[in-house]
């Protein structure tokens, strides 16, 4: 672990980095490009550390991954969105840059490496990098059809681009319904998804912020696409804010959450939403299928997303955000969700 457990300077230092001060990353001259990376992946074959347990309630552990690379810009990883699933990926980091790459398997299907990994700044309409970390505080992400839906915290928006080698401006924002007074200024869209094709939003997008509450302390949020939009709220359960999200086959909704404490330093939390709960004025709720502490191979985790393996297993892969900390690190995880 980064963490060093009842290290107070240490949590303090990792509380600095978790809320907002970074090392700032590479200012790109001229016109964005893209940045290829070669990055090292140790393999993590113990989820709980020093135990080789691999279930924990309804999800077994697969296996993980440390990343780190020399390439300056590499960190920050803010959501991820498979392309291709469990292989060709797409992320945004919260400085302002895209990344994709290729995730790879060993033959017992455990991650094992990435390959083709490359960053680009995001651009304004003329071209040019945006180096202002406020303006580009991309934190969700969803896909499809060729279009990534990104949303930012800071100038909060909700924004479409079209996927290509070359990343251009959005070529258009969304109504995002929630009335913007009501977005706190670093608590804003962690999460941007798309429910199932087939159930009553009809693949429509969905927004959830990370901490901006309404009156009785519930997380606003937002069905922004398909026939029954509208705002709702997600029960705040504990000291835990929202980081990610995606919906599951059955139309719950999987969330991702964190905490920090000097006391407890950082803990993560799976958390399943009814997927009835997920409507105009309701106040969604469910269980929370795992909880991890610093006893466990986790750091600051802010992505998610859920896709189906070649033999049916329906896996969950979790991502964190190092916020370019020597004190944090980036890690993927990968689950099985057992469904019976």
């Amino acid at each position: 672990m980064i963490f060093s457990r009842g290290g107070f300077w240490q949590k303090l230092l990792a509380a600095i980095a978790l809320f907002g001060i970074t090392l700032a990353p590479a200012v790109a001259a001229g016109p964005a490009s893209v940045e290829p990376a070669e990055i090292s992946a140790r393999p993590i074959s113990e989820f709980h550390i020093g135990r080789p347990d691999k279930q924990f309630g309804p999800l077994e552990f697969v296996g993980g991954l440390e990343m780190t690379s020399s390439t300056r810009d590499f960190g920050a990883l803010s959501a991820l969105r498979f392309l291709k699933p469990g292989s060709d990926f797409i992320g945004v980091a919260d400085t302002g840059f895209w990344f994709f790459g290729t995730l790879v398997h060993d033959a017992e299907k455990r991650p094992s490496g990435i390959q083709n990994f490359r960053m680009q700044q995001m651009v304004d309409s003329a071209g040019q990098p945006i180096d202002e970390k406020w303006a580009v505080d991309a934190e969700g992400l969803a896909v499809k059809d060729g279009i990534a839906t990104v949303g930012f915290e800071g100038d909060h928006r909700i924004a479409e681009f079209k996927i290509d080698p070359d990343m251009k401006a959005p070529f258009r924002q969304l109504d995002f319904l929630i009335p913007a007074w009501e977005l706190r200024r670093n608590r804003g869209f962690e999460t941007v998804t798309r429910a199932n094709p087939n159930g009553q939003h009809a693949g429509g997008l969905v927004v959830v912020s990370e901490k901006s509450l309404d009156k009785a302390g519930n997380i606003f949020a937002a069905i922004i696409e398909g026939p029954h939009k509208g705002v709702f709220t997600v029960k705040r359960n504990g000291d835990f804010d929202i980081t990610d999200g995606a919906f599951l086959p059955d139309g719950d909704l999987l969330l991702l959450e964190r905490s920090f404490s000097m006391a407890g330093g950082v803990k993560m939390r799976l958390r399943r939403i009814y997927g009835e709960g997920v409507e105009k004025g309701a106040v969604a709720d469910g269980p929370v299928l795992l909880e991890a502490d610093m006893g466990y191979q986790i750091d600051n985790m802010e992505a998610l997303d859920v896709w189906t393996r070649d033999d049916g297993a329906l896996i969950v892969s979790l991502m964190s955000d190092d916020n370019h900390s020597i004190l944090q690190r980036n890690l993927y995880l990968e689950f099985v969700l057992h469904e019976d």
